[in-house]
């Protein structure tokens, strides 16, 4: 059978001297009927090798389920690896980052009592261990050594920024070879001495993590990992963006130089990303180092191939430098052509008061619970209770994570945003149905705030008072948008809605890659076909969201909008290219 090894200064295939030539692609952000095609596209620029993370969350949305299905079918995407004739490199975690939501970590993980993640106690490591025991069976399988494409497997991921429990790491170890993974095991860490101290162990082969000033950051790695082969784990050809700044881009022709040092040095490398995706639905991290910053819908990353699959002047780039290390292909991935742009008129609406009217699953609370109390993973939880004001107050709490839009009878009072470091608002006098919509935008992916409570953190009060008895509502928006009926008695109207609302556009669309302007809307979310493209929101930087080829039928497709601050006034427009935003190097 093929082997894959660590030699004294190669990566050994079969024996023979390897240079790794990846780019990281993560399948749960791809539509699973797309996975062949971006795959393809790697190849044909000149990789050899594919990477994905593992993001536990996307499998695991309770504790006992475990889902490898459709989109979550991790065995298919590396079997379609396979089918290129490419290899595959693993990183399960259980931590990612990745900007997803989390870091990849469930949000029922951080609900139980005593837990202590990316440490060596007990709780945490029995999940870990549940975890990877239904992970790394797809992966054993599908090992080099057993005829498959996997050639490495990480163990956690740069663990030196965040902690130093070696028996973490020995105890991570134990697991994945216990469960058969026989191929090398790595670790990455950024270039720096003390994170890759921290995040190895004389038993791992470590790697590196960086865009630029190459040889510098060899020579660091190499201190740390005096023989064997030299990889960059994370070459950092782009990055991403958060709402409300601009859109990051880097120089094609200085990131090739840069690959191209790499290469010349012998070192391997996993491009990240070499496609990006999209982070959909809920699916977006955060970041908070002092100020909350979500990470917007598009996960494009400047990559070489672009959230739609098309061939970028980078991809290019990096093909000219990789063709100086390994044959190429005739054929190249394909560029943009123009996608159909078109306008589907006004739809019909409904507010979302009349949306949850009748649902189930309201629950009374004395206090103000946070969304993890109430059991929602994401998305949005509503609370209501009744005042009754002599005079203006301020409504108050701990702390709102993340977006609290608060409103009297159904007119929006204002916004409380925790980007603004914002926890309260003057209510005026009166007597009214008081609502609290909270918004959670993304769980922090990085740092110490990764796992804390989403929602509203207690306790409330007005005018300074405890302000209690509370009814609270999980508020599945993405089974509203699905539901038929659905706005079908409203009248299609012109006229907006003063406060959240769905609207449904109904047309036969092109059966191809779309792209929805969000232009002179304000903030919310949309869905093709009963899938969720993500939010969008008036900060930009991205004002179109992507819809994957295969969401659209011909027939009857349904677009369904929920705007935050009011209905959209007027038609759907489907534009014939994205627009991520202004640029900045």
């Amino acid at each position: 059978m093929p082997t894959f090894e660590i030699g004294e200064h190669d990566f050994l295939l079969d024996g023979q001297p390897h240079q790794v030539l990846s780019g990281a692609l993560h399948y749960f952000r791809v539509h699973p009927d797309l996975w062949a095609d971006r795959i393809r596209s790697a190849r044909l620029m000149g990789l050899n090798t594919i990477e994905t993370y593992v993001a536990w969350n996307v499998h695991a949305p309770t504790p006992d389920v475990f889902d490898t299905t459709g989109p979550r079918d991790l065995g298919r995407f590396l079997d379609l690896v396979a089918a290129e004739g490419m290899h595959a490199i693993v990183r399960p975690g259980p931590y990612i980052c990745a900007e997803w939501d989390n870091g990849g970590f469930p949000a029922w993980l951080f609900a139980m009592p005593g837990v202590g993640v990316r440490r060596n106690e007990p709780t945490y490591m029995k999940a870990v261990q549940q975890y990877l025991e239904h992970v790394l069976p797809i992966v054993a399988e599908r090992q080099v050594t057993r005829g498959g494409p996997v050639i490495a497997v990480q163990v956690e991921n740069e663990y030196g920024a965040y902690g130093d429990d070696k028996d973490y790491l020995r105890a991570l170890v134990a697991i994945n070879r216990a469960q058969g993974i026989d191929v090398p095991l790595l670790t990455c860490d950024q270039a720096d001495d003390a994170m890759l101290e921290r995040g190895g162990l004389p038993e791992l082969h470590r790697t590196a993590t960086f865009g630029s000033r190459t040889a510098e950051r060899l020579e660091i790695l190499r201190r740390h990992q005096p023989t064997g082969p030299l990889m960059c784990m994370e070459f950092w050809c782009g990055w991403f963006d958060h709402w409300g700044a601009h859109h990051h881009t880097t120089d094609a022709a200085a990131s090739a130089a840069d690959l191209d040092a790499l290469l010349a040095a012998g070192g391997s490398v996993n491009i990240y990303m070499v496609h990006g995706g999209t982070n959909a639905g809920f699916t977006n991290g955060a970041n908070d180092k002092g100020v909350y910053q979500p990470t917007v819908t598009s996960y494009d990353y400047d990559a070489p191939i672009a959230e739609d699959g098309t061939r970028t002047a980078k991809y290019d780039a990096f093909r000219e430098v990789l063709g100086r290390y390994t044959p190429l292909a005739d054929e190249t991935a394909p560029t943009r052509r123009p996608a159909p742009a078109l306008t589907v008129p006004q739809g019909r609406t409904v507010d979302l008061w009349t949306a949850v009217a009748g649902l189930d699953g309201w629950v009374d609370a004395h206090d103000v619970p946070t969304h993890d109390q109430v059991g929602a993973a994401h998305g949005f939880v509503l609370h209501r209770t009744h005042v009754d004001l002599d005079a203006p107050a301020v409504l108050a709490f701990g702390e709102v994570r993340d977006r609290a839009q608060v409103f009297l009878d159904g007119r929006q009072v204002g916004v409380v945003d925790r980007s603004e470091r914002a926890t309260s608002i003057t209510l005026p006098a009166g007597a009214a149905r008081l609502d609290v919509l909270v918004e959670d935008q993304g769980r922090v992916n990085y740092g110490p705030r990764i796992g804390e409570p989403k929602g509203l953190i207690g306790p409330a009060t007005l005018g300074g008072a405890p302000l209690t008895g509370w009814r609270v509502l999980p508020v599945d928006v993405d089974a509203i948008a699905a539901a038929p009926g659905l706005a079908s008695d409203a009248p299609a109207t012109h006229a907006p809605l003063p406060g959240p609302s769905f609207t449904v556009y109904e047309a036969d669309l092109p059966v191809a890659d779309l792209f929805v302007s969000t232009r002179g809307w304000g903030k919310g979310v949309v869905w093709v076909n009963g899938t969720s493209l993500g939010r969008y929101w008036s900060k930009g930087p991205q004002t179109t969201l992507y819809a994957p080829g295969p969401l659209v039928t011909g027939r009857g497709d349904r677009v369904v909008v929920l705007e935050l601050l009011g209905a959209p006034d007027g038609a759907l427009h489907l534009v014939d290219a994205p627009d991520l935003g202004h640029t900045e190097h």
